[in-house]
C-alpha cells in the first residue's frame, strides 16, 4: 500500500478518536491551549423564584426578564484563576448580560445570532468547593436576553477536578436537579442475622429541615420501607411500601402470583399500588407531624419459609404516646426471610427543592429477634446514590452527634462525608422502648 496512503488514514483514525475521546469527557479544547469544563445549564442551572424563564434540558430560553436570575452550582477542587465563558445565542438584537461570581462582576454585551462560545472573563476563586456563577439581563434589543445551553470554565481552578452534573445520560439532568440521596446501613448481630422480627427507630427532623419534598425514611428493610414526607405546604404523609420481587415499573403487570397483597391497614389510612420506581403495594396517611418533634416507627416481619411468604406490618406514634397507630400489613410473595438488608435514608423527591439543605436525626434504634432478645443499633454505614457516586452532585453527608445518628443532604454544602465511612453512636444510657407486642393493633 502507499506510504502516504497509510500516514494520512493512520492521521484521519487519529483525529477521529481524539475527538471522540473529547466528546465522552466533555472537554473542548480551547484557542489557548487550556481544557475546558462543559457545564450543561439543563443539569446545573437553578432560576429563582417566580421567574419567566425557563430551563429545560436543552438548557435557558425565554429569558425575557431583567428580574430572572440563573444560578449555575459546580464544585471546583482547587483555588485559583477561573476563565469563563458561555455558550449562547441572542436570537435578535444585541444584550449585556453578567455572570457574577462571588465579588467578580463580567459583563459583555452580545449580538450573535447563531451558537457560539462567548468569552466573559476571569474570576479568582478563593477555596475550593461549591461556586455559584449568577447570570443576569442588563440590557437587549429585542424581546429575548439570550439562550444559553452550556458555560465553559477552564483555568487553574479546574486542575484539580470538579463536581457537576455532565450529562443527560439516564435522565441525570432531572437526578441532579433532585441532588443526592444518602442513607445509613445497619449491620445485624450475628446471632440473629436470619431471624430479626421487630424494627425499632426514631426520627426527628430538625426545626427548618422539614423542607418540601423531603422523605425522611426510618425504617427501610429488603422489600420495602417506612417513614415521613413532605408533600405539599398544606400536607404531611407517613408512607409505607413494599415492593413486588417482580421487576417492573407499571403495577398492571405484575403476575397475579406475585402482587403485594394488602391484608389490613389502619383508620385513615389509604392503601393502594405504586409503579414508576418498582412496582409495590403503598399505604400512607396525612398526619401533621412537626419539625423538631420525635416519632417513632415500628416494622414487624413474619416469615413463612415453606410459602416462600412474609408479612410486613408497620406502626407509627409520636415518642412518647402509648397508642400505636396501624399503617399496614401487607404479604409480599416470593419472600420467606425475616428482616434484612435493614436501612435508613434521606431524599429530596422534588427536583425544584435541589438546592435547600435537609437534615434529619436517627436515634435510640432497635431490634428484636424471635425470640424477643432486643438489640441496639449502635452501627451504621454511610453511602449514597448513584447522584453522588458518579461524582455528579457532592453535597452529601451524615455523622454521629450525641447518641444519633443524622444525615444531610442538598443545598451545595461543601463538606461532605466520604461513602462507605463506618459511623458508631453512644448508647447513653438508653433503654429498650417498653412496647407490649401483645396489644399492637
Amino acid at each position: 500500500m502507499n506510504k502516504n496512503l497509510v500516514h494520512a488514514a493512520l492521521k484521519a483514525l487519529s483525529f477521529i478518536a481524539a475527538l471522540t475521546l473529547l466528546q465522552l469527557n466533555k472537554v473542548v479544547a480551547r484557542p489557548y491551549g487550556d481544557s475546558v469544563l462543559v457545564v450543561p445549564l439543563g443539569g446545573n442551572g437553578w432560576l429563582n423564584k417566580g421567574a419567566q424563564a425557563k430551563i429545560d434540558s436543552t438548557g435557558l430560553s425565554n429569558w425575557s426578564t431583567n428580574t430572572d436570575e440563573v444560578t449555575i452550582y459546580v464544585r471546583l477542587e482547587a483555588a485559583g484563576s477561573l476563565n469563563i465563558a458561555l455558550k449562547l445565542q441572542v436570537p435578535e438584537g444585541a444584550s449585556k448580560i453578567s455572570a457574577l461570581v462571588g465579588k467578580s462582576v463580567l459583563s459583555k454585551t452580545v449580538s450573535t445570532h447563531q451558537p457560539a462560545v462567548i468569552d466573559f472573563g476571569k474570576a479568582y476563586i478563593k477555596a475550593p468547593g461549591y461556586i455559584q456563577v449568577k447570570l443576569r439581563g442588563i440590557k437587549r434589543t429585542s424581546k429575548e436576553y439570550a439562550r444559553v445551553s452550556d458555560m465553559l470554565l477552564s483555568g487553574p481552578a479546574t486542575a484539580h477536578g470538579s463536581a457537576y452534573v455532565k450529562d443527560n445520560h439516564g435522565n441525570y439532568f432531572y437526578w441532579g436537579h433532585r441532588g443526592p440521596s444518602v442513607h445509613l446501613n445497619y449491620p445485624l448481630p450475628d446471632a440473629a442475622k436470619n431471624n430479626i422480627e421487630w424494627f425499632y427507630n426514631e426520627v426527628t427532623v430538625p426545626v427548618g429541615n422539614d423542607v418540601l419534598g423531603s422523605y425522611f425514611m426510618a425504617d427501610g428493610f429488603t422489600g420495602g420501607y417506612f417513614g415521613m414526607q413532605v408533600n405539599s405546604p398544606t400536607e404531611r404523609h407517613v408512607l409505607f411500601s413494599v415492593w413486588s420481587p417482580f421487576d417492573t415499573d407499571d403495577p398492571n403487570s405484575i403476575p397475579d402470583s406475585l402482587r403485594i397483597h394488602l391484608l389490613k391497614k389502619g383508620a385513615g389510612v389509604h392503601g393502594g399500588e405504586f409503579g414508576g420506581e418498582g412496582s409495590g403495594g403503598q399505604s400512607y396517611m396525612n398526619f401533621p407531624w412537626v419539625a423538631g418533634k420525635t416519632y417513632a416507627f415500628l416494622i414487624r416481619a413474619q416469615a413463612n419459609a415453606a410459602a416462600k411468604t412474609t408479612v410486613f406490618t408497620a406502626y407509627f406514634k409520636p415518642a412518647g404516646q402509648s397508642s400505636w397507630q396501624l399503617l399496614a400489613s401487607f404479604k409480599r410473595p416470593g419472600s420467606g426471610f425475616y428482616l434484612k438488608g435493614l436501612y435508613s435514608f434521606l431524599e429530596n423527591f422534588d427536583p425544584e427543592m435541589g438546592t435547600t439543605e435537609r437534615r434529619v436525626n436517627f436515634g435510640n434504634g432497635w431490634l428484636v429477634d424471635t425470640a424477643g432478645k432486643w438489640y441496639p443499633l449502635t452501627k451504621a454505614v454511610f453511602t449514597a446514590d448513584a447522584t453522588a457516586s458518579i461524582n455528579y452532585r457532592k453535597d452529601y453527608g451524615g455523622g454521629v452527634q450525641g447518641d444519633h445518628f443524622y444525615l444531610r443532604n442538598c443545598g451545595f454544602f461543601n463538606d461532605f462525608l466520604p461513602m462507605k465511612t463506618d459511623l458508631s453512636r453512644r448508647l447513653s444510657g438508653q433503654n429498650h422502648p417498653a412496647i407490649d407486642f401483645s396489644k399492637l393493633p
